[in-house]
């Protein structure tokens, strides 16, 4: 591989890649550096170059899990018929619901990241941060399909709706809730959002 800026960067991916993989399979507790380094194929000393602690690999591994979910909620089919603002909404949470691997890994990645912020304070402003955009860009989509909305309510509606999807996901995710049913939930979640905006 070489070793100009892209090759840096791809195989600063694929690091990333790993860990996101064994942070979903085994935790962040279960993430040792040494299991990180076996499973990209690389030494330890390059995981330590790339990322200098565990702390720099949580960091990354959060940023690289929250860009992965922009790109696939966000992609859309060129050649698909447009949406409107309700659809585009919907779509995106919809989105964080997909029989995917890719899908499945970020989703448990996120979970098992906020759910060691608890335990892990330099981990809390990054995860809060993470979060707080999430709930800015649905604030944002759901100001499209009511823009006489004010801030607050807007705001509000997207906590609830982002809260919400988090929690089926863990449900779905672990087989206590299926497919389906968690994404009519979302569904119906939007719509009852919707209507309190339009009161």
């Amino acid at each position: 591989m070489r070793e100009d800026g892209r090759g840096v960067a791809d195989r600063r991916t694929m690091l990333l890649e790993a860990a996101a993989r064994v942070i979903a399979r085994r935790g962040v507790r279960g993430l040792r550096v040494e299991e990180l380094a076996a499973e990209a194929g690389v030494s330890t000393a390059l995981i330590y170059y790339h990322f200098k602690n565990r702390m720099g690999i949580l960091r990354a591994t959060l940023e690289f899990i929250n860009d992965r979910a922009d790109r696939y909620t966000g992609e859309r089919d060129p050649d698909a018929p447009p949406l409107d603002a309700r659809g585009e909404l919907l779509e995106t949470l919809l989105l964080e619901f997909q029989d995917d691997l890719e899908v499945r890994e970020n989703s448990t990645a996120w979970g098992e990241l906020r759910a060691c912020a608890v335990f892990e304070p330099d981990l809390q402003e990054d995860v809060a941060k993470s979060t707080l955009v999430w709930v800015q860009d649905v604030a944002e989509l759901l100001g499209h399909v009511h823009p006489q909305a004010g801030a607050a309510a807007l705001a509000m509606s997207a906590e609830r709706l982002t809260a919400l999807v988090e929690g089926l996901s863990s449900r779905w995710l672990s087989g206590s809730l299926p497919l389906r049913h968690a994404r009519d939930l979302v569904v119906g979640a939007v719509d009852a959002e919707l209507a309190r905006l339009a009161a």
